[in-house]
């Protein structure tokens, strides 16, 4: 034998194949360069050799290699998001990956040992399943593949009771279900076990015990009867009806006090009076509670129903319980003439005499004493009053009547200022007056009539003639008693048409004649004449002029920009940017009904007389210093009114409650606000509401009440409109505080108008004496 000595290259570190994704492993390469026939280089190269074959055989045993690839012996599912695997244990390795595949859509997690399972996982699909077995040198390739589905999902229950022995059970549809088996059984596991297999998503269980809580288990099945997930749920009967109804009634309480028989299965009874125009209620644990503030001279049904958490069960019959007889009833409210209120109502039996409470809403408070059916009392416009009316004998006070309420009509602006009046537009403004709502302005000139309404007090008639005189009225407007149509007028005229050229013309003397026409009425005319230097003026494109020699001067520029912003319910604020050669601008509004302009030096103009859901077209004109008109910009706006409507005040708690829906265009969100002298509170309603309540604040106080909408910046509109709300106190002679002081007394009487309150008048009048009744 024969070699050649030496060694070429000898890799003694861990080598990985490209491609290899199992991780390193140790490689041990122990080559010989060339090998001959021959034993040249005697006994000390034979050591060599020998030397270097045990070193490889020595690497050869210690190196490290990937653990085997596992074999699966099974995989199933029991649940439909997940699916289990098992397999035979792999030597040396220290945990397995189990991938599901779906498609393009692969899970994987790892476990520790057999068997495994994979999770989040769709319910009813095939999926590929596959182990890896991993130890320190690496992990292994993927195991043969086996195929395994996901089992059914479980139904989505929806259970009640609609009567005390029934169970109602809903479900969805289930993917790729065949059918449903559902159980039920008592929840403390005593007593029979009901089981139905049924094709439809609805189930009903008759016969059961009332009061009783159900445990309900129900799963789906697949074609090949392979039963889903399950779903539990509990439900409890509803109780049975109660039984042996007691009434007690109390007439100087106006209470009366019901007790019944327990029934089966009630956590909870509920007394119910109910009349042909209300129902009062009680609600308790026990066998019995007391219905309170019932009417004198009705007649009521009392039953009572028993519930728990399945819902309730009401009497199969009510009892019959008739109160005592009413207070003075038939009361009429008049004011003639305006300044006079004048009280009246029908007689009653056993009455010995009457007493008429009338109330204002800033605190004060008269009352007139009358063997009559009759009694006279001042007003003032703007106000509401309170009146009750109370018959008395040698008993006492009769049961507490109905409070009523009269509001005056609104009083009338008295100082109109005109701020600004132009060719087309008037802007006027006035002081608000008590008990205004609205503002409804009117300009007349004897043919035509342009009519502006709005909460503010201003208003900006638009699509007014020039050089006319107009006969102005402000009617101020509540909506409890109209527009005081008493109101006095003003004259405004508009200011002078503007002139048309019509011709130029230059004598010998190089004098330029201007000739114009117009329809003005004891005008006083400025000429201007501008130019450059050897030219009089400039050609205009549409209509060629006298001068039109000269060079044609160039067309304004158009704004940029052009906004629309409402400023309050029917005046609108149109801004743009400046124009280079543009002097003055015009701004026209238009719809189908008609439209109205503004002609302005300025960036901004206000156009009044806006209609609440009426679309219009913003027509924008740029005019050069040589009368040279660019058609700029339009754009469409649409008329809303964004205020909800305060369709009124209720309670103690000063509930406000809004319009049935949001109104066209506006944020989602309302906010209410309320104002005394000395306090500001706010609320804001739920979503999906219109109302909110106001808590906690002082009784015998005055509220200003505005409900506006809230844009998502948390900007407010302050135009919406207001009522005044006037909060009762317990203890004084109508339930409300006396105003202290004249000052206080003026200042209440410059607030606005005011709603119906609620007034407790029984608390009042079981801390004041009774009055003294009239000579005979």
């Amino acid at each position: 034998m024969r070699w050649i000595s030496g060694l070429t290259h000898l890799p003694l570190g861990p080598t990985v194949p490209p491609g290899d994704q199992r991780g390193p492993h140790r490689s041990v390469v122990c080559p010989v360069s060339a090998v001959s026939n021959t034993m040249d280089g005697g006994p000390q190269k034979g050591l060599v050799l020998i030397g270097f074959s045990l070193l490889c055989l020595k690497m050869v045993a210690s190196a490290k290699t990937a653990p085997e690839i596992p074999t699966i012996d099974q995989a199933y599912s029991k649940i439909s998001n997940s699916i289990t695997v098992e397999w035979a244990t792999v030597p040396g390795a220290t945990s397995y990956l189990l991938a599901a595949k779906d498609g393009d859509t692969v899970i994987e997690t790892t476990v520790a040992n057999s068997p495994g399972t994979v999770t989040g996982l769709k319910a009813a699909t095939l999926y590929q399943i596959t182990v890896r077995s991993i130890s320190a040198a690496g992990r292994s390739q993927a195991s043969p593949p086996k195929q395994a589905k996901t089992v059914l999902a479980a139904p989505v229950l929806e259970v009640s009771s609609p009567s005390s022995d029934s169970i109602l059970v809903q479900w969805g549809a289930v993917y790729m279900a065949t059918g449903f088996s559902v159980s039920l059984m008592r929840a403390n596991g005593l007593g029979r076990i009901w089981k139905e297999n049924t094709t439809n998503t609805t189930l009903t269980f008759t016969s059961l015990d009332a009061g009783t809580l159900y445990t309900i288990k129900a799963y789906a099945w697949n074609a090949n009867g392979t039963p889903g997930d399950d779903s539990t749920c509990n439900q409890r009967t509803g109780p049975r009806a109660p039984a042996d109804i007691q009434v007690s009634f109390d007439s100087g309480a106006l209470t009366a006090s019901v007790s019944w028989a327990p029934t089966e299965g009630a956590s909870n009874y509920t007394a119910l009076a109910r009349s042909t125009s209300s129902q009062l209620s009680c609600s308790t644990a026990a066998r019995s509670c007391t219905i309170s503030a019932l009417r004198c001279g009705t007649e009521y049904l009392i039953s009572v129903s028993a519930r728990n958490d399945a819902g309730s069960s009401r009497s199969a019959s009510a009892v019959t319980l008739k109160t005592i007889a009413c207070a003075p009833g038939g009361v009429t409210i008049q004011e003639d003439p305006p300044g006079h209120l004048s009280v009246s109502w029908s007689n009653v039996d056993l009455g010995d005499y009457y007493v008429a409470f009338v109330k204002s809403d800033d605190g004060l408070e008269v009352h007139c004493n009358t063997s009559l059916t009759q009694c006279d009392f001042p007003s003032e416009c703007g106000f509401t009053y309170f009146i009750s009316v109370f018959a008395y004998n040698k008993a006492g006070q009769s049961p507490l009547g109905d409070v009523f309420n009269y509001t005056t009509a609104p009083c009338c602006p008295s100082d109109i200022n005109p701020v600004l009046v132009s060719s087309d537009r008037v802007e006027m403004v006035w002081s608000p007056v008590r008990g205004a709502e609205l503002y409804e302005t009117r300009a007349a000139d004897g043919f035509n009539v342009v009519e502006c309404n709005d909460t503010a007090p201003a208003c900006t008639l638009s699509a007014l003639e020039c050089d006319t005189k107009y006969n102005v009225t402000v009617h101020s407007f509540s909506e409890a008693r109209g527009s005081n149509t008493s109101c006095a007028s003003r004259f405004i005229t508009t200011a002078p048409c503007s002139p048309e050229i019509q011709s130029l013309s230059k004598d010998a003397l190089s004098v330029t004649h201007v000739h114009w026409t117009s329809r003005n009425r004891g005008a006083t005319y400025t000429v201007t004449a501008r130019g450059t230097r050897g030219c009089t003026g400039a050609a205009a494109p549409a209509r060629p002029a006298p001068w039109a020699a000269c060079p044609a001067a160039p067309l304004p520029c158009c704004p940029a920009g052009l906004t629309v912003t409402q400023v309050t319910q029917s005046v609108v604020n149109v801004s743009w940017t400046v124009g280079t050669r543009a002097l003055t601008y015009v701004t026209v509004l238009a719809s189908r009904t008609g439209q109205s302009q503004c002609h302005t030096h300025q960036n901004h103009c206000l156009l009044g007389c806006v209609t609440c859901g009426v679309n219009y077209t913003v027509a924008l004109k740029a005019i050069s210093a040589t009368g040279l008109t660019a058609d700029c910009a339009y754009q469409r706006y649409a008329s809303v009114n964004p205020c909800p409507c305060l369709s009124g005040l209720y309670g103690w708690a000063l509930m406000a409650s809004g319009s049935a829906g949001e109104p066209p265009g506006a944020p989602p969100t309302t906010a209410l606000t309320s104002t005394a002298p000395k306090a500001f509170f706010t609320c804001s309603p739920s979503a999906g509401l219109s109302f909110c309540d106001v808590t906690e604040i002082p009784c015998g106080d005055v509220y200003t009440v505005m409900v506006s909408p809230v844009a998502e910046t948390g900007l407010k509109l302050t135009f919406c409109p207001k009522k005044i709300y006037s909060v009762t106190c317990s203890g004084s002679t109508l339930g409300m505080e006396r105003v202290e002081g004249r000052e206080e007394e003026r200042e209440k009487r410059q607030r606005e108008r005011e709603i119906h309150t609620h007034i407790d008048v029984r608390e009042k009048h079981r801390s004041v004496a009774s009055p003294t009744p009239p000579d005979r």
